[in-house]
């Protein structure tokens, strides 16, 4: 890369490999379908981004020519390097509003994007567009419109009742789940051919260890809005009882 990219968003780096194993082992797991979509052949040179700690790309990895697995969090990487380190992979702290032309030469890029920042959401997308080689394919997954309603609303609550203000609480949600059609123009209009775009209802149960929950999902998912907190006053935003009715289930 031409210059050093900023490593990290504008928070702290909240993301551990075992905080994500305790509340969100699951998210790996649903990953079948999107893998499915990759196809990853010999020749496939693959962009990772948001690959976290590598637990998806294990499942490509020592099937194609070469990796790059790109995530904000060093945390994450380190825990990648440590489990999921290959001849053909490569795994660096990089945040994805960063990205840089230099990256081109992808065949296959898959991402998680909700939680970009709202004012890089379209320049990360073209971004990842110039990162492709002609003819390459960008698969990815990410919350669609109406995911997570409860727990969006309950966060939001939580911070309210601790002496946030409401419009203040919206601000500091960084969560954004588009409408199919919102996202097939944007990525049309970016220059994609959107082969397939679908929406998916797929209601997740969530771990039972004891950090994780639907308390160990908030710290963890909503560790960046709890930041609008003084850190005492952030427990007692977990604990709120508004989150009852998403016990088990998001």
């Amino acid at each position: 890369m031409g210059t050093q990219a900023p490593t990290s968003g504008a928070g702290a780096d909240h993301w551990t490999a075992e905080a994500y194993s305790a509340s969100a082992a699951f998210v790996p797991r649903l990953t079948q379908k999107i893998l499915h979509y990759l196809d990853p052949q010999p020749t496939d040179r693959v962009l990772d981004i948001g690959c976290g700690d590598g637990k998806f790309t294990a499942n490509f990895v020592d099937r194609v020519e070469y990796v790059l697995g790109l995530d904000a969090s060093k945390g994450m990487i380190e825990a990648a390097k440590r489990d999921f380190a290959r001849g053909n992979a490569e795994y660096r702290t990089v945040d994805c509003r960063y990205l840089d032309q230099e990256l081109q030469g992808g065949s296959v890029a898959s991402a998680t994007w909700d939680k970009v920042d709202p004012t890089t959401r379209v320049a990360v997308l073209q971004a990842i567009h110039g990162c492709l080689k002609p003819n390459g394919s960008f698969i990815f997954e990410m919350g669609g419109h109406g995911n997570v309603p409860e727990v969006h609303a309950a966060i939001i609550a939580a911070l309210v009742h601790q002496g946030v203000k409401i419009e203040a609480a919206r601000q500091v949600m960084p969560w954004f789940f588009p409408s199919e059609t919102w996202m097939r123009k944007t990525l049309e209009g970016i220059g994609f051919r959107v082969e397939r775009l679908e929406m998916e209802y797929r209601p997740t149960k969530l771990t039972t260890d004891e950090k994780g929950g639907i308390e160990g999902w908030v710290r963890l998912m909503g560790a960046s809005p709890l930041e609008a907190l003084d850190e005492g006053k952030r427990e007692d935003a977990v604990r709120e009882p508004i989150y009852t009715s998403s016990k088990n289930h998001i």
